[in-house]
């Protein structure tokens, strides 16, 4: 009987640091979540409700003091026309861009995975080389490509007495928007084309002997299947269009008509070069906001049609 009790303890022991292993392996991120976000997140929300004021002293000069102001800077954030029209830009041309991008990747990703298809790695290498890019060599090379008095496609389009200018004002969102498909296309399609190599090759071939030809196999099997990924590609498209920065700042350089408050990172950026912090941290919480509730709405719309995880 004690050796059945001891036995029964060491299973119990076992079974505990069974339990405790997954915990052990998952400690470094939640501690890197921990201090990376969460804390930042609070610091953050608790900048954006204190505000840095002077108080008359009664020797000489003032005394500066952190005060609580409440919902002040969320006021006059809400009431800055410029920041508001940052963030309804950004949303405009996520609207138009994002499946863009997403049809774009989702095609290539199709076109990999195909039966006749021919050096696979190389064109995939191809596709996801822009992503790979260094952002100082992408600067430039845009910079070149987009600016008038520079980029081959003006001069191309003003031999035929087109004028033809990226950086107006009417273009500028289509520019950027370019921008945004050429660098993350390719991104995309591996996340989709992992997906797709993750499917059972039994129910391929099953399809194909039933008489299924290419096109009905890849629009009727596959996308259905793979949906979860792209759903997630969307996803991850939305909060990266609403917290654009690069490709802004990359125009900013090469035209006057990208200001300093075109995307909303690019004005809490501004505020905070100004040591303006209170009023970059009220905006930087309205941004996460409004970023939370767009993709958290789009994956439960996709969850309501049994699309998402």
């Amino acid at each position: 009987m004690a050796k059945e009790r001891i036995t029964a303890k060491e299973r119990q022991t076992e079974i505990r640091a069974l339990e405790a292993t997954p915990w052990l392996f998952l400690s470094p991120v939640i501690f890197l979540f921990f201090f990376v976000y969460v804390i930042p997140l609070i610091y953050t929300g608790y900048q954006s409700v204190m505000a840095l004021r002077s108080t008359s002293g009664s020797g000489f000069g003032g005394v500066n003091e952190t005060v609580f102001v409440g919902a002040e800077h969320y006021l006059v954030s809400i009431s800055d026309s410029a920041f508001l029209w940052s963030i309804g830009r950004m949303i405009a041309i996520g609207v138009i861009q994002v499946p863009i991008m997403l049809g774009f990747a989702l095609s290539l990703a199709l076109m990999l995975d195909s039966r006749r298809c021919y050096g696979r790695r190389a064109y995939n290498l191809a596709y996801f080389l822009p992503y790979a890019i260094p952002g100082v060599v992408s600067a430039l090379m845009w910079a070149y490509l987009v600016q008038p008095s520079l980029s081959p496609f003006t001069q191309l389009m003003s031999k035929i007495n087109i004028d033809f200018d990226m950086t107006a004002p009417v273009a500028i969102p289509f520019t950027i928007g370019n921008m945004i498909t050429w660098g993350f296309t390719g991104y995309n399609m591996v996340i989709m084309y992992a997906a797709l190599k993750a499917l059972p090759k039994d129910l391929m071939e099953a399809a194909y002997i039933d008489g299924a030809g290419p096109w009905t196999v890849a629009w009727k099997i596959k996308v259905p299947l793979i949906r979860p990924a792209i759903v997630m590609t969307a996803v991850f498209s939305i909060i990266g269009t609403i917290q654009l920065y690069n490709e802004p700042a990359i125009l900013r350089n090469a035209t006057a008509n990208v200001d300093q408050s075109y995307s909303p990172i690019m004005a809490v950026y501004y505020l905070v070069q100004n040591n303006d912090f209170s009023g970059a941290a009220a905006r930087s919480i309205i941004l996460a906001i409004i970023t939370f509730v767009l993709s958290f709405g789009f994956l439960k719309y996709q969850q309501k049609r049994g699309g998402a995880f």
